[in-house]
């Protein structure tokens, strides 16, 4: 959330960069473009599956093409890989992380990575310790943390594709590692994470901390949050915020949250996740996350229009974060296609999508005109 790349390579590549370059102008002649943030994100964590199943990526004209290329020629300049410690299907480790971040950087982007801490999804209702990891505690379950993070950013630098960030667990509310790392013992959940973050910085020194919420919009809840990790020591670099306006709240709340974050810490604000749909209507049967009108922002309807005002919107947000704090904002799997083999459950592998209707990709498998948002 595999391996034979297919149907993705260097003649399509080659044929589709200027084809592309007239299309993506023309999108971007519209409405008035999203201020330029320094990062300008896509987590491309599903692409190395979907490629390996057989997903195609065309630019505009219907050109097949790099999924990655194709979102860099739109804007997009950092890559978000997430990585899970041993996953049911054998995706989101390090072979893939190293792969991605290489053809990152070779089209001149940079690396956020996304350590997940567990063998599948976390998020704020599971976080699961590794089943490697399941009898360890204390300075074990520390030291397990640095282990894993040096090994990932270790391995990223000694290739030469350093991370330019990493988060220390992903949407970490109630914290990572349950149950010792709750916050219902938040010097435990501290001793995690600071052992992961000096992991990180001895392994890859200019790599930048992000710790990660999500329920951007929530002042209260990331004050709460943040107040703990600062009286605790707890070193970073960037805030991180998922924010998905069908949950987290107003733009008006992330906003608000945004600007008393980047002031009361003095860090930079990063909107590392963020979504919204091109239209209702699954692809593959699997019932979408948002699937109904019901479940839509107001003002904000699910078309190609729609999801571009969204992403242009968010991102003005963040660039009047004050004290030029408005770090950038991360789209979450754009390239997320509705792939046989590549589905929602890692363990199932019949298992569908409910995602694709939030990709940057059409269900014709062309590029849609948000990928210009950046």
């Amino acid at each position: 959330m595999m391996r034979r790349r297919t149907l993705i390579r260097a003649g399509a590549t080659a044929l589709a960069a200027p084809l592309a370059a007239t299309a993506l102008a023309t999108w971007s002649a519209g409405p008035a473009r999203a201020a330029q943030l320094p990062v300008r994100g896509v987590d491309l964590s599903s692409v190395p599956k979907g490629e390996d199943h057989g997903a195609v990526f065309r630019y505009p004209d219907g050109t097949v093409g790099d999924p990655v290329r194709i979102l860099r020629d739109g804007g997009a300049n950092w890559v978000r890989l997430k990585v899970w410690v041993d996953s049911p299907d054998g995706y989101h480790g390090k072979p893939q992380i190293l792969t991605m971040a290489r053809r990152a950087a070779d089209l001149g982007m940079q690396t956020l990575i996304d350590f997940h801490y567990s063998d599948t999804w976390a998020d704020p209702g599971r976080q699961d310790k590794p089943a490697a990891w399941a009898g360890l505690g204390g300075a074990a379950l520390e030291q397990a943390v640095a282990t894993h993070t040096a090994d990932i950013l270790g391995a990223l630098a000694a290739q030469g594709t350093p991370a330019g960030m990493a988060q220390i667990g992903n949407e970490i509310n109630g914290g990572l590692l349950w149950p010792d790392g709750s916050t219902d013992d938040w010097d435990a959940l501290a001793g995690l994470l600071t052992s992961g973050s000096r992991a990180a910085t001895a392994a890859s020194p200019g790599t930048r901390i992000v710790l990660h919420l999500a329920e951007g919009g929530d002042l209260e809840g990331t004050r709460w949050w943040f107040d703990n990790a600062v009286a605790r020591g707890v070193p970073f670099d960037v805030i991180g915020l998922s924010f998905y306006g069908y949950w987290h709240g107003t733009l008006e709340q992330l906003q608000a949250n945004a600007d008393a974050a980047a002031t009361r810490y003095g860090k930079d604000i990063l909107v590392a996740e963020t979504g919204y749909p091109f239209r209702l209507g699954s692809k593959d049967g699997t019932p979408d996350l948002i699937g109904s009108s019901g479940q839509l922002v107001a003002g904000y309807p699910a078309t190609p229009e729609g999801q571009l005002a969204w992403l242009r919107d968010i991102t003005a947000v963040v660039s009047r974060v004050p004290g030029g704090r408005g770090l950038g904002v991360c789209y979450w799997e754009p390239a997320w296609t509705a792939t046989p083999g590549n589905g929602w459950d890692p363990a199932d592998p019949n298992s569908g999508n409910a995602w694709e209707n939030q990709a940057l990709f059409d269900y014709g498998d062309r590029a849609l005109p948000a990928v210009t948002w950046a």
